[in-house]
């Protein structure tokens, strides 16, 4: 699992029907200069703090047919104010 930040929005045209309702979203991971592009089901925004479940994993929290998605947003990180 990895800590990572929205810093935007991927737009895409057209999608596979095996994708679920969602959108995709360009993550920075914590800690380094590495980018993702993730799926997100939860509604995060950018500047939000968020969980990526990465790989297998990640396809395998949707039933049925796996989608063809190997980095999903799991979680969004409460953070203290000013911090």
């Amino acid at each position: 699992m990895l800590r990572a930040r929205v810093i935007g929005n991927v737009w895409a045209t057209k999608r596979l029907p095996e994708v679920p309702n969602g959108a995709f979203l360009e993550v920075e991971v914590e800690g380094g200069s590495s980018r993702m592009i993730a799926f997100d089901a939860l509604g995060s925004g950018p500047g939000e703090a968020v969980l990526v479940a990465t790989g297998s994993v990640a396809a395998a929290w949707f039933p049925g047919p796996h989608p063809p998605i190997d980095a999903l947003i799991i979680g969004s990180i409460d953070e203290q104010p000013g911090s």
